[in-house]
């Protein structure tokens, strides 16, 4: 489904990046569908229209969050993947907790890394934040390049840290704060 790029937020040569509507339920759930393989056992984004619109309306209601779409230039600005800003603090921490997922006709292209930057510079710039942090469990080694590709370093083991599916799951701690990005 093609989307007007001027509705991105911050754009670089192959994707744009822009908050999560209501309207991109069928677009989005489709893509979850197609994806489930990809994604399991990591994640589990909203496959059905009323799990998506409960999930979007927490992105676009909840102070503590900020969900971006990660839309691929020459799909018309079809979503290639997304990536929400969770836990959002502000005062003297200024920092959220990411969480992201490509969609499966995307993936491997290098959309992903593209869309993240963006968002960090977004998240670093116009949201004013200071830090993000990345969760991942340790065997998500896509997950841990795409981090590692984007400036995040490792700080840390975090047993039994959440409950994914099924179960209490070991991850690792990554983050990223601005001088980090400022002096790379």
């Amino acid at each position: 489904m093609p989307h007007p790029a001027t509705r991105y937020l911050a754009e670089g040569p192959r994707v744009g990046i822009r908050h999560f509507t209501y309207d991109d339920g069928a677009e989005f759930t489709a893509r979850a569908r197609e994806s489930k393989e990809l994604h399991h056992p990591w994640l589990f984004p909203p496959d059905g229209a009323a799990a998506y619109a409960a999930y979007a309306g927490r992105l676009i209601e909840d102070p503590a969050k900020a969900g971006f779409l990660v839309c691929a230039k020459d799909d018309g600005g079809g979503i290639a993947g997304f990536i929400n800003i969770n836990n959002i603090v502000e005062g003297a921490f200024r920092s959220g907790a990411l969480g992201y997922g490509a969609f499966a006709h995307a993936a491997g292209r290098g959309l992903m890394r593209e869309g993240l930057d963006l968002v960090i510079g977004h998240a670093f710039g116009p949201m004013r934040l200071h830090r993000l942090e990345i969760n991942v469990q340790p065997a998500n080694t896509a997950s841990i390049a795409l981090a590692r590709a984007c400036g995040f370093r490792l700080e840390g083991f975090s047993p039994n840290m959440l409950y994914v599916d099924g179960a209490w799951r070991d991850h690792e701690r990554w983050a990223v704060t601005v001088e980090m990005r400022s002096s790379a």
